[in-house]
C-alpha cells in the first residue's frame, strides 16, 4: 500500500457497469520525503478508483496492481489502483 494526496476527480460520460457506484480520483503518490512536505517527494499523478468518498485534499492509502482488484473477490474488477482508506493523520519521523 502507498500513500497519496488527492488533487482532483475524473468525470466520465460513460463507464463499464462493473465500476458503477465509485468515483475516479487523481492522486499524487508521496515518498517518505513527500510526506515530510518536500516537493521532490511527489511522484507523477495517477488515477485511483474510490468507493469511500475521498475528495480533493484528502490523504489516502491505495493499492496497485493485482492487490487493487483483491477487495472484490470472487468477482475482481479490472483496476490498476484502488483507494483502500482515507487517512485522518500521518506522523512521519
Amino acid at each position: 500500500m502507498r500513500i497519496g494526496n488527492v488533487i482532483g476527480k475524473v468525470t466520465l460520460a460513460k463507464c463499464h457497469p462493473m465500476v458503477v457506484g465509485g468515483t475516479w480520483l487523481v492522486v499524487v503518490p508521496l515518498t517518505h520525503s513527500g510526506l515530510k512536505g518536500d516537493e521532490s517527494g511527489r511522484e507523477e499523478p495517477l488515477i485511483v478508483y474510490d468507493e469511500w468518498g475521498a475528495g480533493p485534499g484528502a490523504m489516502i492509502g491505495f493499492s496497485e496492481g493485482a492487490e487493487a482488484g483483491a477487495p472484490f473477490h470472487p468477482d475482481p474488477k479490472p483496476l490498476d489502483a484502488y483507494n483502500a482508506c482515507i487517512l485522518d493523520t500521518i506522523e512521519v519521523e
